[in-house]
């Protein structure tokens, strides 16, 4: 049996919030800061939910490096 996603709670509570409120992000930021704080609890690719999460936190480093000048480290 596959084990459950650790933070499919949070991710679930986003969507909850997110179709209450229209789709707007502004409203569900407190449940998104929850969403975040579960995803740095477990390494990459631990839970599927944290996925999009981790691509975005990897471009924003991505381009804060480039932005820099330093030549981001191979993955």
């Amino acid at each position: 049996m596959p084990q459950k996603d650790p933070c499919q709670k949070q991710a679930c509570e986003i969507q909850k919030c997110l179709q209450v409120n229209n789709y707007m992000e502004s409203k569900c930021e407190a449940v998104i800061r929850e969403m975040r704080k579960c995803c740095a609890q477990y390494p990459r690719g631990r839970s599927i939910c944290c996925s999009g999460f981790e691509k975005e936190e990897r471009e924003r480093e991505k381009s804060k490096v480039t932005s820099e000048g330093i030549p981001p480290s191979p993955q």
